[in-house]
């Protein structure tokens, strides 16, 4: 596990971006990718790509958990990630690469989507488990 951006903690941003504040329906951690569980309520993600920001810190259900749905934030990587690639969340509230999903609409060309599960792109090339710096454009 390698820290590729040591000038920043997980769940910290880089800059300007856009922070929504929601009601916490379970214990969140800081850097963990968040989804909306309820009507303006998050929980941490335990599904693939249902994510719409990155927790910014850590809060306990009930509490308001600020959440990161544009700008560069810190993040650990589940699996290798090539810098450029789209990214999504994993299981475990982490992110992992988004894979192209190629589409037949039956017509004569085969298009790329990604729809609601694309949560930004990776700023940097990661390895299994390392941490640094995805751009958020949810």
């Amino acid at each position: 596990m390698t820290d590729l951006w040591s000038d920043a903690e997980i769940g910290e941003m880089i800059g300007d971006g856009t922070v929504y504040s929601f009601e916490a329906e379970g214990n969140i951690s800081k850097g963990k990718c968040v989804y909306l569980s309820s009507d303006m309520k998050v929980s941490q993600c335990s599904a693939e790509g249902d994510a719409i920001g990155i927790a910014l810190r850590d809060v306990n259900a009930g509490e308001f958990c600020p959440v990161c749905v544009r700008g560069v934030v810190k993040v650990t990587a589940y699996g290798a990630i090539t810098r450029g690639t789209a990214v999504q969340t994993h299981t475990n509230g982490d992110v992992k690469a988004l894979a192209d999903q190629a589409v037949d609409e039956g017509g004569t060309g085969t298009y790329t989507i990604y729809y609601t599960r694309r949560l930004g792109f990776a700023l940097q090339t990661f390895a299994d488990g390392d941490t640094g710096l995805i751009m958020m454009e949810k």
